[in-house]
């Protein structure tokens, strides 16, 4: 396909293109290196990306081509996120402190920097509505700041409050707990008070480990509400996603993997390996770290988009489709509706918010179009 192929199924219905995905773009990296994090910004031109080099990678999807390179030698980067503003973005540190950084793409000068986390950052989450965000770590705090202010707009205690998501309105937060194995909500306008909805899912992980071996109370990566606010799906690096319930929790699908877990995708909780010998913040620094957007929903909230386990290419189940197995000591097993063969595994996964491309990435970044002659 070529680079102006985008505008080819700009608007066509998720439904109609979703199994005709196919890898239209290969950007490679520097041997050794791997992605953490994807995130598309409001228009969905851009395309953002950490890397555990400490160093941001910037593309312009409309081009099909790499746009920047962003170092963060000093401080490392993780958990890079657009604003409402396509260029400024925000990131947490990975060495000297656990701060978080509010960056002009521009000239590539910090706006802000957020203190206050004690220990690593696990998770950054935008407002959908205005310049709110939230931050998860492993000091088992979550705070909410505003893009306009260095201090905390307040902050929560948790044990191990490890992941962070907004609701489509931007009135709910989702705070998860994958040692206490549970999801709270709270109120945005009253989040000193206590959550009014909180789901245990430990029944659940127990009877998914011994049907499907999905290791309870860890592994989990990454939160996120569908568009619709139908869903929330809890993805981890084990051997299937949660697809839950948004208004009561229940577990509608346990979107299964085929090809089992892929362990080497380091969730919060997961102890990471030392970093290199002689790590100092130079170029060619390489900080372990973990990952988080390791599945998606597509915009239209029916589907969910993940990586294929140990298996190259991506996986894509249905939140509308029929369980494969539902009820019973297993819960709701979901297969695949459809792989989606691809040239590299997929350690972060996002869907473009405005246009059906996807973009994928691990050693390196991948970009996928529909196939017209699939269509």
């Amino acid at each position: 396909m070529g680079t102006n192929d985008l505008a080819s199924h700009p608007v066509a219905k998720v439904q109609d293109v979703i199994g005709a995905f196919r890898p239209t773009r290969l950007f490679k990296a520097p041997a050794g290196t791997s992605y953490t994090s994807i995130d598309f910004d409001d228009s969905g031109e851009f395309l953002l990306l950490s890397r555990t080099d400490a160093t941001i990678q910037l593309f312009n999807t409309w081009a099909g081509a790499h746009a920047k390179e962003l170092k963060s030698q000093k401080y490392g980067s993780a958990l890079a996120r657009f604003t409402h503003h396509s260029t400024s973005i925000i990131y947490a540190s990975t060495t000297v402190d656990d701060g978080i950084r509010y960056l002009s793409m521009h000239d590539n000068s910090f706006i802000r920097y957020f203190r206050g986390h004690t220990d690593r950052v696990t998770s950054l989450s935008m407002s959908p509505s205005d310049d709110k965000f939230l931050s998860a770590s492993l000091d088992n705090t979550v705070k909410i700041w505003d893009c306009r202010s260095s201090n905390a707009q307040g902050s929560l205690n948790f044990e191990s409050a490890w992941l962070t998501a907004f609701d489509p309105s931007a009135s709910v937060i989702a705070i998860a707990s994958p040692l206490a194995q549970t999801v709270s909500l709270y109120d945005m306008r009253n989040y000193d008070k206590l959550p009014f909805a909180t789901w245990d899912l430990l029944a659940t992980e127990r009877r998914l480990q011994q049907s499907h071996g999905q290791t309870p109370g860890a592994g989990w990566t990454g939160m996120e509400f569908s568009n619709n606010g139908k869903f929330l799906l809890l993805a981890t690096n084990g051997p299937g996603h949660y697809i839950l319930d948004a208004f009561s929790g229940d577990l509608l699908h346990y979107a299964h993997r085929p090809n089992g877990s892929d362990p080497s995708h380091y969730a919060p909780g997961d102890d990471l390996p030392s970093a290199p010998a002689g790590s100092n913040g130079s170029s060619g620094n390489i900080t372990p770290t973990y990952i988080q957007s390791s599945a998606c929903f597509s915009p239209d909230g029916r589907y969910v988009v993940g990586g294929n386990g140990t298996q190259t290419g991506l996986l894509v189940w249905d939140a509308m489709g029929q369980a494969t197995t539902k009820g019973g000591e297993e819960g709701s097993i979901t297969a695949p509706m459809t792989d989606l063969p691809g040239p590299r595994h997929a350690k972060v996964v996002a869907y473009n918010p405005r246009h059906n491309l996807l973009a994928s990435a691990d050693r390196d970044v991948v970009m996928w179009l529909p196939d017209p002659d699939m269509i």
